[in-house]
């Protein structure tokens, strides 16, 4: 009895090493001909699009940089290659949005637009949501979520035509809410419509792939501009909203953004090899964890129950002076 409980389970592990090691080797097949391929990316004045726009540069891809600022365009041509193209787009202005569409479309002719890479994102207003107002959760919403959805639909036939490959960078905070503000709500929404985009471009041939970060040092986790966007909102706060929360609410939920930005990773490239893989290989993922907070904390996080959760972030979250 004993050695056939030990036969089945060697045949389970011998079965699981199996489908590991075909796993693996499936996820190392690059395409062919990237060289003859564009793909779009937005945000690349700096972050994890400035360094993806030179990364796939260097792999020899078309790279068409979509910059908010015409000083971030210009930096970005003086560190590549001339075969990348960059074009100023603020993902707000579907005006803007159209120019891009029509711009990329006029370069990428009859091949079609093989990736879009949605990164441009930003972090603030960010506090807790009872000191924000609805223009705060709006001006997150609108670049991004809504930004997202409007460059996508309108470089989607492009895409199709090249049955590509569509990137999408969520964030561990579209799997577990960490903070209050728009931020969170807005990448839950990118990982609803990407999956949503996924269940309708399957039929196409196109992909869809979600990037999921943890903390990295970037524009979205500068403590300064968090601490400053928190400072305003609780200036702008009501009389009783600043009674009930209390003075330490406020400067311990200060810390808390320090402590939780004291641990972003300086290593960009682990987002933008994500990126790469999931443009260039044969089989890409359908999602990607980037960074080891994302790996073993984030995202085992958003598996437990929600007892738990909320158990562990009122043990981390500031008490307010007065209850009730």
């Amino acid at each position: 009895m004993v050695l056939r409980t030990c036969a089945m389970w060697i045949l389970l592990l011998v079965a699981l090493a199996f489908i590991y090691f075909f796993r693996w080797k499936q996820r190392r097949l690059i395409l062919p001909n990237l060289i003859d391929k564009y793909v779009l990316i937005t945000g690349c004045d700096s972050g994890f699009g400035n360094v993806a726009a030179k990364q796939l540069d260097k792999r020899g891809m078309n790279v068409l940089a979509a910059c908010l600022t015409q000083k971030g365009a210009e930096n970005l041509k003086k560190e590549t290659s001339s075969r990348l193209k960059t074009v100023i787009l603020d993902v707000t202005d579907s005006q803007s949005v159209n120019d891009t569409a029509a711009w990329v479309a006029s370069i990428v002719g009859d091949k079609g637009l093989w990736g879009l890479v949605n990164n441009a994102g930003i972090s603030t207003p960010c506090a807790p949501n009872e000191w924000l107002t609805k223009e705060d959760f709006s001006k997150i919403l609108n670049v991004n979520l809504l930004g997202i959805i409007d460059v996508t639909l309108k470089t989607l036939p492009l895409i199709r035509k090249a049955r590509g490959r569509v990137v999408n960078v969520a964030s561990i905070a579209g799997r577990s809410t960490i903070c209050g503000g728009g931020y969170c709500m807005s990448k839950y929404g990118v990982e609803s419509f990407s999956d949503g985009l996924r269940h309708e471009m399957k039929s196409f041939g196109v992909k869809i792939c979600i990037i999921e970060p943890g903390f990295f040092l970037t524009q979205v986790t500068d403590a300064k501009l968090l601490k400053e966007s928190a400072t305003k909102a609780w200036a702008q706060a009501s009389d009783e909203i600043r009674r009930s929360y209390g003075q330490q609410y406020y400067e311990k939920y200060c810390k808390i953004v320090d402590l939780m930005v004291s641990t972003s990773s300086r290593k960009l490239s682990r987002v933008s090899d994500a990126m790469e893989h999931a443009l260039t290989a044969v089989h890409p993922k359908t999602r990607y964890s980037a960074g080891w907070d994302a790996k073993l904390i984030y995202i085992p996080l958003s598996y437990l129950p929600t007892i738990i959760t909320d158990f562990l972030f009122a043990s981390i979250y500031p008490k307010p002076a007065k209850i009730g």
